[in-house]
């Protein structure tokens, strides 16, 4: 089972890194504990930039293979780091915050109920996935309330079926219910996973771990 870590006293892991299936991309001046962590269980390079001078990178980057969907805010310098690895896509609205509003893999985004229309359809066009405004467990938020790789969806307990049925209708893959940090249902805030494994926030239990590694397909 993948171990647990936490980010200089932060079991929110997720708030402060956006991993992919190549790449994670960190703040600069992170514990080299944390990202030897993903390096090794994710087999990902490590991208080091701020995102608008800031480290919550997890709340500001979203995407997948494709591309890299990024806060309106972020500098010229920060955007030339990312564009080495993706195409880049600028949240120029004002709901910018890209890795909140947005949960995707490389087959589907859900993003924000209330993002306006021609926005997802941008979105999902640059991503090149079917497009889907919803929420999760009633959170708007579905980047933090759900986790999503290529093999599968861990979404917020709280989600109903209503909300997953909507999102079973756009993705063929495992959606199920789960928490992260003893009980926290926003999972996006404290996992980090791809295809090839993943790495949980310090206080996740045993039981949690289980479950992320039923859904993403980890079980042996």
């Amino acid at each position: 089972m993948t171990g647990t870590i936490d980010l200089s006293g932060d079991p929110n892991i997720g708030v402060y890194a956006r991993v992919f299936e190549d790449i994670a991309i960190v703040y600069p001046g992170a514990p080299d504990e944390f990202t030897g962590a993903l390096a090794r269980e994710l087999d990902v390079e490590i991208v080091s930039t701020y995102i608008q001078g800031s480290s919550i990178i997890g709340s500001l980057v979203s995407g997948n293979s494709q591309g890299l969907v990024v806060s309106g805010l972020a500098t010229d310098e920060e955007l030339a780091v990312l564009n080495e690895y993706r195409d880049i896509y600028l949240l120029e609205e004002g709901m910018n915050a890209a890795g909140n509003v947005i949960l995707a893999n490389d087959y589907v985004a859900a993003v924000h109920p209330d993002m306006e229309i021609d926005v997802a359809e941008e979105i999902g066009s640059f991503l090149s996935v079917p497009v889907i405004r919803l929420s999760l467990g009633g959170i708007k938020t579905v980047g933090m309330a759900g986790s999503a790789t290529n093999k599968g969806i861990l979404v917020h307990t709280r989600t109903n079926d209503t909300e997953i049925t909507n999102l079973e209708r756009v993705v063929d893959l495992p959606i199920g219910l789960g928490s992260v940090n003893m009980g926290s249902g926003l999972v996006g805030s404290g996992l980090l996973a791809n295809s090839k494994g993943y790495i949980a926030g310090s206080v996740t239990t045993g039981f949690e771990l289980g479950r992320i590694e039923e859904v993403f397909g980890f079980l042996e």
